[in-house]
């Protein structure tokens, strides 16, 4: 059983993702957090979030925005993207996940999610049965809370690093 803090696997950043490959295995949805995952926190969407949006469709993808932000910063992201989504998520708690995917119309088996936070988005995601991809953080500059929680975040991934060198990833 795969330790729920550890994502499935890791990306340097959500851009280099081979997305092509996810849908060839089968999965037809993704759930997206924003910040620091797609742009820097609080940045509007940009032409590379926007081509990735356009690629992901092109190639048959459903995708949502999961963000625990309020709507007045998620819905106008979500417009430029053609995304599907949910603000005031709650995440990491399970509710949100679960909507996510039905609004999609997908399940946990067929369901990636990117993010760049283990206590939320990863330990969620992972509670609800998807396939997790931790992003490296786009932007070191981040609200206080959030740079107290990567502390906790380094311990977390230097035993998953250790424990993906031993055992491949799970």
């Amino acid at each position: 059983m795969r330790h729920l803090l550890y994502p499935s696997e890791t990306s340097e950043s959500t851009y280099l993702i081979p997305f092509e490959s996810y849908f060839d295995e089968g999965y037809r949805g993704i759930i997206f957090d924003i910040d620091n995952t797609l742009v820097p926190h609080g940045a509007p969407a940009d032409d590379r979030a926007v081509e990735l949006f356009e690629r992901l469709h092109k190639i048959g993808f459903r995708t949502l925005l999961l963000s625990n932000n309020k709507e007045p910063r998620v819905a106008p992201f979500a417009r430029a993207v053609d995304s599907e989504y949910i603000y005031k998520a709650d995440k990491p708690f399970l509710a949100g996940y679960l909507r996510a995917m039905e609004k999609m119309g997908t399940n946990p088996g067929n369901t990636l999610f990117i993010g760049d936070q283990i206590f939320t988005d990863v330990w969620g995601a992972n509670r609800a049965g998807m396939h997790t991809v931790l992003v490296g953080q786009i932007d070191k500059k981040e609200e206080i809370q959030i740079v107290l929680k990567r502390y906790l975040e380094a311990v977390v991934l230097f035993f998953y690093r250790r424990h993906v060198k031993r055992h491949g990833k799970d």
